[in-house]
């Protein structure tokens, strides 16, 4: 996974073995044998990959683009996966998805939707907040 997850993050920020290489102290062989599954870089290493690439060093190590096809994603962005829409539209949003963006049982969810970028979710209460500062923004000039 590693190997695979760097040369696609590589090229994908086209950037060479050698570029990479400089950009982290290493030699451009190392870089290629990483690549390759040859050997792994140490720990020091991912976490400079991973800060070079801007993704986490979890996702750099163990993200699997089996599922998704997908490569891995930049930091602080997550594919939880697929869900299906029930009968009557409901959707059950994965355990990972609900821990990580800390949602409980009857938390409500404001839905978003772009006909050409898809729906997206968002938290009431942050949504809440949101509407509140701009209502305050706009409120100051008055």
């Amino acid at each position: 996974m590693l190997n695979e997850n760097l040369l696609t993050i590589r090229k994908l920020h086209k950037l060479s073995q050698e570029d990479v290489a400089e950009k982290i102290g290493v030699s451009r062989q190392a870089v290629a044998k990483w690549e390759n599954g040859e050997t792994a870089p140490d720990i020091y290493n991912c976490k400079a990959l991973a800060d070079l690439f801007d993704v986490s060093l979890d996702d750099l190590v163990n993200f699997s683009s089996e599922n998704t096809g997908l490569p891995v994603p930049p930091k602080g962005k997550y594919i939880f996966g697929v869900v299906t829409v029930g009968e009557k539209g409901q959707i059950v949003i994965p355990k990972k998805a609900r821990d990580v963006f800390d949602l409980k049982a009857g938390d409500g969810l404001v839905i978003l939707g772009d006909e050409e970028q898809g729906l997206a979710m968002i938290k009431a209460s942050a949504m809440m907040n949101l509407m509140q500062n701009i209502s305050d923004f706009f409120g100051k000039d008055k």
